[in-house]
C-alpha cells in the first residue's frame, strides 16, 4: 500500500531518454507535436516528435489497472483534447502539453518503479503457501 499511496517519493526508473529536435516544428516556431504513444513491443514510449523514453521492462506493461496499464492511463491523462464545443474551445481550451513535459516525464519514470516493484510483490504472493 505505500509503495502505491507514496509513488511520488519512489525512486524514479532509470529510462533512457532520446531528444531528437523537431527542425520542421521548430523552424516554424512551434512546439514539438504531442504523440503520448506506448509501444509495449519495443518497450517505449514516444511522448512527442522529439522525445522518446526507451528501456521499459516488459513488468511495466504486466501490471494492469482495469483492462489498461499504468503508463497507458497516464498518457491517456496527459493527451490534448479538443472540446467540442466552439465556445468552450475558444476560451478555455489552454492546456498544452508541452508545458507539462518534464513533470510527465518523471511521473512515466515514478509509475514505472511502481508496476515493477507490484509486480515482484504479486509474483511473490503467487509463490508463498497458503
Amino acid at each position: 500500500m505505500a509503495l502505491h499511496i507514496g509513488y511520488e517519493q519512489v525512486e524514479a526508473f532509470a529510462l533512457t531518454r532520446t531528444d531528437t529536435p523537431d527542425a520542421k516544428a521548430r523552424a516554424a516556431g512551434l512546439s514539438p507535436k504531442a504523440l503520448l504513444r506506448s509501444d509495449q513491443a519495443t518497450g517505449s514510449i514516444t511522448l512527442d516528435t522529439e522525445t522518446t523514453l526507451r528501456g521499459i521492462p516488459s513488468e511495466a506493461w504486466s501490471y494492469k489497472l482495469g483492462n489498461r496499464c499504468a503508463i497507458d492511463w497516464v498518457l491517456d491523462q496527459y493527451k490534448e483534447k479538443k472540446p467540442k464545443d466552439p465556445t468552450i474551445r475558444e476560451k478555455f481550451d489552454t492546456y498544452r502539453f508541452a508545458d507539462y513535459k518534464e513533470k510527465v516525464i518523471d511521473l512515466l519514470m515514478r509509475v514505472t518503479t511502481v508496476s515493477v516493484e507490484t509486480m515482484k510483490i504479486t509474483n511473490e504472493m503467487r509463490k508463498a503457501s497458503r
